[in-house]
């Protein structure tokens, strides 16, 4: 038996060995070390490409972000502006309870202040009657008769100076009731102001933030092609839309009106969106700073904020939300080929399906969107179409 179990053994380390030997080999075989150095490679360029797309993600995400950090910061704006109003609408309505409070007060003060000297003149007249006034009163009667009458006379008349003392007391009461209101008042516009003062400053503090994101914009040729390229998509989004409301009214068989076709008797005459300067126009536009163009297909117009924005013809509402860039926008249907558009407001008036009328107030001018300062961006479509609104609108003297 032990030859067999050395045979074996022999035969077990022989064939490690010769495996050792083969590993070997293939160790120091060129192809087999191109291989492995082309595996290398090959992995590393697979780290290489996703590190590009990583890197490619977070630029497009920062593209993104440029515009949408601009509108969460006017929805933050509009969200303290709502808050502040309402506030303000408080303070309003606890100032006017103040004046009601102070009116009652001078009426009660001034009751008071009868019924106290009424009161002191009995008073006078109780001391110099002294303590037996009333048996002296009564003891001087001529007969029964006249006893009861002074009887009744007396009794009538203590029956007042009760009632005075009774009624002095509760103006005493109230008047110290009414005192508590008015502290009260105080003390609730007193954290009212203090509200509207947070408020303000949370509103400064907001703006000042939109300020640093546009002159970054303004400034920086990275970001401002950034936000271009944004502004480019939501200005596509508004082409499809559009569009599409286009070929729905052609597929629904609505035409202009025969006597608009052609003539356009409204050229020259249509309502101005709002009162303001134009302060920037429609067509191609140099960039102050940067050497870029860009296609302006509307007006700016510098505005009060808050100014009322009209539609500048009858139409129904198309379009009343937010959109990267413009902020707030409505766009209306003037059902006769033509669409106009107003961006940048702090607030709308009428919603998607609301019909409304030339002049009418549709909204508020504001500083949403990628604007610093109160204006309003206006554009008017034939079809889809833009054209020039300073051709459209009427002539100001």
């Amino acid at each position: 038996m032990a030859p067999v179990l050395v045979a074996g053994g022999l035969l077990w380390l022989a064939a490690g060995a010769k495996a050792l030997v083969l590993a070997g080999k293939d160790r120091h075989d060129p192809i087999n070390q191109k291989i492995e150095q082309e595996r290398k490679t090959l992995e590393k360029l697979k780290e290489e490409i996703e590190e590009k797309k990583k890197h490619a993600g977070e630029v497009e995400k920062k593209r993104e972000n440029t515009l949408q950090s601009i509108q969460d910061l006017d929805d933050r704006l509009m969200r303290s502006r709502q808050e502040r109003q309402a506030i303000s609408r408080q303070l309003k309505q606890k100032d006017q309870e103040l004046e009601a409070i102070n009116a009652q007060l001078v009426l009660l003060r001034l009751h008071i202040s009868d019924r106290r000297r009424s009161i002191q003149a009995r008073l006078r007249v109780q001391y110099m009657e002294g303590r037996f006034g009333y048996f002296k009163a009564l003891l001087a009667a001529d007969n029964y008769g006249d006893l009861q009458r002074r009887f009744q006379y007396l009794s009538a008349v203590s029956k007042r100076e009760y009632d005075l003392m009774n009624a002095y007391q509760g103006d005493l009461v109230q008047l110290e009731e009414v005192e508590r209101q008015r502290a009260a008042a105080r003390s609730e516009m007193l954290a009212y102001k203090q509200g509207t003062e947070r408020k303000l400053d949370e509103i400064q503090g907001l703006k000042r933030q939109k300020g640093l994101v546009l002159a970054k914009i303004t400034h920086e040729k990275e970001s401002y092609d950034r936000a271009v390229a944004e502004l480019e998509k939501s200005a596509s989004r508004v082409d499809a839309l559009l569009r599409d409301l286009e070929q729905r009214r052609r597929a629904a068989a609505v035409r202009p009106k025969k006597e608009i076709v052609g003539s356009h008797p409204f050229k020259g005459a249509l309502h101005w969106p709002a009162e303001g300067e134009v302060v920037s126009f429609f067509g191609r536009q140099k960039h102050p700073t940067f050497d870029t163009y860009v296609q302006k297909k509307g007006i700016e117009l510098r505005t009060e904020e808050g100014s009322a924005i009209r539609a500048v013809m009858p139409g129904s509402v198309a379009y009343a939300d937010w959109l990267k860039g413009y902020g707030l926008v409505m766009i209306l249907d003037h059902a006769n080929g033509f669409f106009s558009l107003y961006a940048h407001a702090s607030k709308l008036s009428a919603k998607v399906g609301d019909h409304v009328q030339a002049g009418q107030a549709i909204g508020e001018t504001g500083d949403t969107g990628m604007t610093g300062e109160s204006t309003l961006y206006f554009e008017l479509r034939e079809g889809a179409d833009p054209v020039d609104p300073l051709l459209w609108l009427a002539k100001r003297r």
